[in-house]
């Protein structure tokens, strides 16, 4: 079983810490460790270097390799021009059929927290094994929801199937993307419906089967690369054939589609947190809603329920703060109330073709 890890985000809501030149994935949030390098750390005790695929943009080749030197230079896919996702996925889905059609792997996300890293592994396996008996198949993984978020994705799944080797399998009957707070809140209450982390297994020659019958000219282009990978003419084909390809997320193009039948489901609390804004970081990193978050020089003084992360050697102060998000860099001081984060994506957007472009 291969993994891939994907790495090509540019991480706009967790600015000023991640810009263009540095997304999130490649900053240490957690630790002294990036975000990839932790995915990486999830996986290596069950699958060998030779086995874990990276998956960006090729403009942080450079620090892709000195991140993570233990993986093979071959097995960096990076992109000339970002396509969205439903284009990422294709592309590996297509190499991968080339080099073992048949063999199950594993999609993971290099800006997450999952915190109960055994039982991942044992999830991570269990769902290599069903893939290895059920090849036309696509096994989802579910965090167990622990509020009604509108700003994650959702698997809905009926009844058990069976165990494989304590983990249960379950049947799958549909997603829903982002819904309203008031289904949201239905979800959160029900027995049968997990968040979505974006985490799945499958094989290549099923995965490029759906790209056929729901995106056949993708498809089509797929296949050029395909055909050219591990030739000299790769790198050509990759940068003629790739930037025509539609901008398309993987959830529109592909999983909204599938069947019922397509899948299976595998549920369970990973501890599992999407850190890709600040305020879902303060609450993976939160042991009660009211405890305050820090990192580097701060101080705070009758505060609750806010996040501040120093990345200089200048101390930073805090007083009466309650629901605040405060980011210091070297060069950008970001205060807000956490509610206030989705502006964040907006307020960098319009810094393009400023004099603050340098910013983003």
């Amino acid at each position: 079983m291969k993994v891939v890890i994907f790495a090509g985000g540019v991480g706009t809501r967790l600015w000023p810490l991640s810009r263009k030149h540095t997304p999130k994935q490649f900053e240490k949030i957690i630790g002294e460790r990036s975000t990839l390098q932790l995915a990486y750390d999830r996986v290596s005790p069950i699958f060998k270097p030779e086995d874990v695929f990276i998956s960006s943009g090729d403009r942080y080749r450079d620090i892709l390799f000195s991140q993570l030197p233990e993986i093979p230079r071959e097995n960096f896919i990076l992109e000339p021009e970002m396509r969205d996702v439903g284009a990422a996925v294709g592309l590996v889905a297509s190499i991968f059929q080339k080099i073992s059609p048949s063999e199950p792997f594993i999609i993971l996300w290099s800006d997450h927290l999952v915190k109960n890293e055994a039982l991942f592994r044992s999830i991570l396996t269990a769902a290599g094994k069903v893939l290895t008996e059920e090849e036309n198949k696509i096994v989802f993984i579910g965090q167990r929801s622990r509020f009604a978020s509108q700003n994650l994705g959702w698997i809905e799944f009926g009844e058990k199937l069976k165990n494989i080797n304590g983990i249960d399998l379950f049947e799958f009957k549909s997603l829903h993307y982002r819904p309203e707070i008031e289904k949201a809140e239905i979800f959160h209450n029900s027995a049968s419906h997990a968040w979505n982390p974006g985490y799945f297994g499958t094989t290549p020659n099923f995965l490029m089967s759906l790209y056929k019958k729901h995106a056949p000219d993708m498809h089509e282009a797929l296949l050029r690369i395909q055909e050219a990978w591990g030739t000299d003419r790769y790198e050509h084909v990759l940068k003629e054939v790739f930037p025509t390809l539609e901008k398309v997320s993987f959830d529109n193009l592909i999983l909204e589609k599938i069947e019922g039948t397509d899948g299976f489901v595998i549920g369970a609390d990973l501890g599992w947190s999407d850190i890709g804004a600040w305020e879902a970081l303060k609450e993976a990193l939160s042991e009660r809603e009211d405890e305050n978050v820090t990192r580097g020089k701060v101080m705070l003084e009758s505060s609750t329920d806010s996040l501040v992360f120093n990345y200089t050697d200048q101390m930073v102060v805090g007083i009466d703060l309650n629901d605040y998000l405060i980011i210091n860099t070297e060069d950008v001081v970001l205060i807000c109330p956490k509610e206030s984060v989705p502006k964040i994506k907006k307020l960098v957007e319009s810094l393009s073709g400023t004099e603050h472009e340098s910013l983003t």
